[in-house]
């Protein structure tokens, strides 16, 4: 195995020493290349300040445009670990794709649609993607490619993970990376 992720779990869950005990020996056995740790809150800075303890070499967050919040804390830490960093959500579940207006309604199986605030954390988040389009995304770059490069810019992210449905989507997802050149 490439990478071995400990996903999203609870701190309780994190601190036991067995797993990460077993963890080690298949490492060791060369089973297991790299461990990481995907922590479920973006400024859980327990779970990062301890990824080296526990032989950690990666911690995946969600960091995109809209949610900038490891930044604070959790990528500093990182940063002195010589942890790589992997962004998830990096489109933001879509909204920094540019596809999205708003009133834009979603399925209730839709997680974008869930929760009491829900519309109105829906219209927060688009009007200020509309403001992004208008103000930060060079003309003629698609917006989904430009949230990508954002989060590669940061020195702490190593790699974003996005999502995709369509061979065209993974071309464009792709294409980010010529924007770092620039």
């Amino acid at each position: 195995v490439d990478m071995y992720q400990f996903h999203s779990l609870s701190d309780r869950d994190f601190d036991n020493d067995a797993l990460w005990t077993m963890l080690d020996k298949q490492k060791h056995a060369g089973k297991i290349c790299h461990l990481g740790i995907s922590i479920g809150a973006n400024t859980n800075i327990h779970q990062t300040e301890k990824a080296t303890d526990y032989g950690a070499d990666v911690i995946q967050v969600v960091y995109n445009r809209l949610d900038r919040k490891p930044e604070a804390e959790v990528f500093p830490s990182c940063e002195r670990q010589n942890l790589g960093v992997l962004a998830r959500v990096p489109l933001a579940s879509g909204f920094l794709s540019g596809k999205y207006r708003k009133g834009v309604l979603f399925p209730d199986n839709d997680h974008r649609s869930r929760g009491n605030d829900a519309v109105e954390e829906r219209a927060r988040m688009l009007d200020e993607v509309k403001r992004i389009r208008e103000d930060e995304v060079p003309e003629g770059v698609p917006m989904s490619e430009w949230a990508l490069a954002w989060c590669l810019r940061h020195p702490a992210v190593h790699s974003v993970i996005p999502g995709c449905k369509t061979p065209e989507q993974v071309e464009a997802n792709a294409r980010a990376a010529e924007l770092l050149e620039n």
